[in-house]
This record gives C-alpha cells, sequence and structure tokens, in this order.
C-alpha cells in the first residue's frame, strides 16, 4: 500500500466501523498509515493513524 491508495478496514477500529473506506494520505513506515475515512457520501469522518494489518486495499467499483 501506498500514499493516495484507496483502503478498507478489515475490523473495527477506534469509532469507525468495519468496511469503511478511506484514503492513506501519509505512509510512516511500512507499518502504519495515516488514513482519511470518509462515509458513503465522501464526508470525513477521522483522519486516523491506523496498523496496515487492518487495512486492505480497497476493491475499483
Amino acid at each position: 500500500m501506498k500514499e493516495l491508495d484507496v483502503v478498507r478496514l478489515k475490523e473495527d477500529f477506534k469509532s469507525i466501523p468495519a468496511g469503511t473506506k478511506g484514503t492513506i494520505v501519509l505512509e510512516y513506515d511500512g507499518h502504519c498509515y495515516e488514513v482519511e475515512f470518509v462515509d458513503d457520501d465522501s464526508n470525513t469522518i477521522g483522519v486516523l493513524t491506523t496498523p496496515s494489518e487492518i487495512l486492505e486495499l480497497a476493491k475499483a467499483e
């Protein structure tokens, strides 16, 4: 995964439910990413430092 990839949470993280999509805005060390998570209307719901093991690349729709 790299900056600007669209990702999806594989499990609940903090207050954000599994399945929520986001965009990687910063890669720290390959193990953690700063991700901007959005709702279904593309409104930002949180920007969180997120471990890579709970992220997966989102499939293009």
